[in-house]
């Protein structure tokens, strides 16, 4: 038959498909779990690990012997699931998909709350600060975790449009005189 060519039977590039959608759905859950703060800010250590992971999924995904056919059937797989979430996002269940900012700092107050929301220390806030050129807690307007681990630090001097806060839970607990009015 011609799959033998490629060095991939239909049972086994199903095996491929349904390994990939096990793969992706499991590192779905475990980044959720993990929160944002898994994706916030890598290590050295942090990065080895990554591509160690890498290569455990994909043989996990390739299966015994990887061939390119199987390469390829997971590939797609993995994009097609990739894209399939992307629409999902833009559906009214979408929110499933995606995390919610967590404030951390609101005017000068460090939130308590929201860094253990954000899995973050304070020492790890206060990096974020320094990277962000802030010298003293004075000039933060607010400092959040965004959906995609990284933390946006906002300065004070300009009034903050409410509508950039709204999937913010918290964001009641800003103070008045840094917003714009409604």
């Amino acid at each position: 038959m011609w799959w033998q060519n490629l060095g991939i039977s239909p049972l086994e590039a199903l095996w491929v498909v349904l390994s990939a959608i096990g793969i992706y759905a499991a590192f779905f859950v475990l980044i959720r779990t993990a929160g944002q703060r898994a994706l916030a800010s890598w290590s050295t250590l942090d990065k080895a690990i990554v591509i160690a992971f890498g290569s455990v999924l994909g043989r996990v995904v390739l299966g015994y012997t990887p061939t390119l056919a199987a390469g390829v059937v997971a590939l797609t797989t993995m994009f097609v699931l990739f894209r399939l979430e992307a629409v999902l996002r833009r559906t009214r269940r979408g929110a499933y998909f995606s995390s919610k900012p967590i404030l951390l700092m609101a005017g000068d107050q460090v939130r308590p709350a929201g860094l253990k929301a954000a899995r973050i220390v304070e020492d790890e806030l206060y990096f974020k600060l320094r990277q962000a050129g802030i010298r003293n807690f004075s000039e933060v307007a607010l400092a959040v975790l965004e959906p995609t681990g990284d933390v946006s630090v906002l300065r004070r001097g300009e009034l903050i449009d409410p509508v950039l806060l709204r999937r913010i839970e918290d964001r009641d607990d800003i103070p008045a005189h840094l917003l714009m009015p409604d």
